[in-house]
């Protein structure tokens, strides 16, 4: 289990449940562990209400260099889309980062309808796989109406100007990561940055900074009655563009997902920038393996194959 879990005594979890619902009594606190970062709790009310409790890492051990703020992050998200498209996210009812209870920013949230698609996605129909598939093809095409003079985390206050300026940064900081710990990324480093500044032009034509989620895979999907009731994580979202998301990975792209993106074609230079986020997420999700501490380095082998596939 990821050293970033910063579990809480029950004691903890109930004054903090009094600090954001004064009137409210709890009666039962469940752990749920589909997360592999964050601690998430199922809260349930003595009046029949429920929520979900949210609670991040206590300090930066076991974050990635470009995991910054992430409960900052993910509710400026959340409330962004919100405010501003159909999309459904969980609204924010309490937010909390003033470590008084807590030694981690915490927040409250609403329960959303449905169940995790990944756990539920062998049980339906491959024509219901395909309908959600588009779905979500098309909530990806929403968000990029929410947009921001600069790209950059949405935690940070370090901001660019271009796209290329920021994907160099994170590939740089994922390399300066890599070998903080000794991890064996399979490639050499310097090639790397070498073959980014070659492919700098790539990126020339990209001018606005728009929303991304960046990790929309299917088990960050909620369903309901076979379709998208929600999305959640957006911990690690950005001011980038839409083809940064991890449904345009190598491994997750399809048609259906395309078609609701209203996509069905990649120009070289757009398939030269998909490379460089195909590249970035197998990186990260290497990494992250030694700085999460998994006992198991499954993670790390899978995209590490990944990655030498990209290259």
């Amino acid at each position: 289990m990821a050293i970033t879990k910063n579990r809480q005594p029950k004691e903890t979890i109930i004054d903090m449940a009094k600090k954001a619902f004064p009137e409210k009594s709890v009666v039962e606190i469940k752990e749920l562990t589909e997360g592999m970062c964050n601690v998430t709790y199922h809260i349930s009310f003595s009046d029949g209400t429920e929520c979900i409790l949210k609670i991040a890492s206590r300090d930066q051990t076991g974050h990635l260099s470009n995991e910054v703020n992430l409960m900052n992050a993910e509710v400026k998200a959340m409330r962004l889309v919100s405010q501003s498209c159909s999309v459904k996210v969980a609204d924010v009812l309490f937010y909390d980062c003033s470590k008084e209870l807590c030694d981690g920013d915490y927040f409250f949230m609403e329960k959303l309808p449905g169940e995790n698609y990944f756990l539920n996605k062998d049980k339906l129909a491959e024509e219901t796989q395909q309908q959600i598939d588009e779905e979500i093809g098309v909530i990806s095409r929403e968000l990029p109406r929410i947009t921001n003079g600069n790209f950059g985390f949405l935690g940070s206050e370090e901001s660019f100007d271009s796209l290329y300026e920021f994907v160099k940064v994170m590939l740089q900081n994922l390399i300066n990561d890599a070998e903080k710990k000794q991890v064996d990324i399979g490639y050499s480093a310097p090639m790397l940055v070498e073959e980014l500044k070659k492919d700098k032009e790539a990126f020339a034509g990209v001018h606005t900074a728009s929303l991304v989620h960046w990790d929309m895979w299917e088990g960050n999907v909620f369903i309901e009655n076979n379709h998208v009731s929600g999305i959640i994580d957006w911990e690690r979202a950005m001011w980038g563009e839409p083809f940064m998301d991890d449904r345009f990975r190598m491994h997750n792209r399809n048609e259906n997902f395309l078609r609701g993106f209203g996509k069905h074609s990649f120009s070289k230079e757009e398939l030269r920038r998909l490379r460089w986020y195909d590249i970035i997420l197998y990186l990260t999700m290497m990494i992250e393996v030694f700085y999460r501490e998994y006992e198991d380095q499954g993670q790390y082998l899978w995209a590490k194959e990944m990655l030498l596939k990209v290259l």
